[in-house]
């Protein structure tokens, strides 16, 4: 969070929820909480984090505030009501008006209790619609060092559900079986989902999208896993200690992997490769994208959504290269048309796909950090089909 001189800030909510006042106090609690920050007339810059009274000596040991105060600590004149967030968002109006602040500024996630307090002790709310954005996507030491461990924790899934789907038996019908019983998604996916759990992750519900149902980029999958068809792994579990999440796609095809197989995933691969090649501070989102349309047209394949008269087995890339990610598993800024420039710190997907009526879908997805001079791969998994 930056501040222009004399400005005052308020970012509020409940961090837990909140993840533009988590990132700026790094401290997880589930309560209503201010922060407000602003700079005296000598231009020393103080900074308050307002929170339950019982949270204060863990709030001391580890939050991002010049000081922790709770909400009695800056009681109004008429005393504080006895709802827990508008006392907070008093009190938060009350250390401003104390501090001689006449104006402050905010978030566009401000609660609006928060801003009618403000109100209310006098004080004018500017709603500053940019604030927050540029700072979220720039990612610092911290930052990076948790989504490198987020990611390690996908890798580790990952690997785990594509070694299973690529060590089952095979019956005779195709279906795959793991200790007699048939392989479904539903059951990859609840491995994942356990596996994640016992390390601290919680999960979103995987893809695991298994043959003609893959073809559709989105669909999580259901039913039974088959012998040398493609199956998408997705993957995007969240650390529930630091909230950072990892995301990684992978694809795995059982036993024999067909010419039509291997001929999509060579596609995906080198789009996956040359948009990683245009990352580097200033490239725009949208040229990243530029360069997986290049490589897909140039293997043959097009962009877009199929036409509705599409034959079977008619094959496209139908969304954008990647996303942001950070506290949520989307983010600013979109690798795709009318993507803005990049910056130093943006943690991104780069997740090209290709998608065929009928047979499936192949995706591939690394998790790039833009360092000054490029990127740089978070992930150490192979990209390949086989995953004996």
């Amino acid at each position: 969070m930056t501040s222009r001189p004399h400005d005052a800030l308020l970012i509020a909510g409940i961090p837990a929820l909140n993840m533009s006042l988590y990132r700026q106090i790094r401290f997880l609690v589930g309560d209503p909480t201010g922060y407000v920050q602003w700079k005296d007339e000598s231009g020393a810059e103080h900074s308050v984090l307002i929170l339950r009274d019982i949270e204060m000596d863990r709030a001391k040991r580890s939050a991002r505030a010049k000081t922790i105060a709770c909400p009695r600590d800056y009681a109004p004149e008429g005393g504080l009501s006895g709802d827990r967030e508008t006392a907070t968002a008093q009190a938060a109006a009350e250390c401003l008006r104390r501090a001689g602040v006449k104006t402050l500024r905010s978030d566009r996630s401000l609660p609006l209790i928060f801003a009618e307090m403000a109100r209310r002790a006098g004080l004018e709310v500017q709603c500053d619609t940019e604030w927050g954005v540029l700072e979220r996507r720039s990612k610092d030491e911290q930052e990076i060092a948790w989504m490198e461990e987020a990611q390690n924790m996908t890798e580790g899934a990952m690997e785990m559900a594509c070694r299973l789907i690529a060590n089952a038996n095979a019956r005779a019908d195709g279906t795959l079986e793991v200790d007699g019983e048939p392989l479904t998604s539903e059951i990859v996916r609840w491995r994942v989902d356990q596996w994640l759990l016992q390390r601290g992750y919680s999960n979103p519900e995987s893809i695991i999208a298994g043959g003609p149902v893959g073809a559709d980029c989105h669909d999580h999958g259901h039913g039974i896993l088959r012998t040398s068809q493609p199956i998408i792994v997705d993957i995007f579990p969240r650390n529930r200690k630091t909230l950072y999440n990892g995301d990684c796609t992978r694809t795995v095809v059982h036993g024999e992997i067909p010419e039509v197989l291997n001929k999509m995933h060579a596609a995906v691969v080198s789009a996956k490769n040359a948009a990683t090649a245009a990352v580097r501070p200033g490239v725009t989102g949208q040229a990243v994208h530029e360069a997986t349309i290049k490589a897909m047209q140039e293997a043959g394949y097009p962009m877009g959504l199929p036409p509705k008269d599409a034959p079977a087995g008619y094959c496209s890339m139908t969304h954008g290269t990647g996303h942001g990610l950070g506290l949520e598993v989307h983010e600013p800024p979109l690798l795709d048309k009318g993507g803005p420039a990049l910056i130093v710190g943006d943690c991104l997907t780069i997740e090209p796909g290709l998608y065929a009526l009928g047979i499936g879908g192949i995706r591939v997805e690394d998790l790039i950090v833009v360092t000054p001079d490029g990127c740089r791969n978070l992930n150490r998994l192979p990209e390949g089909l086989c995953w004996k």
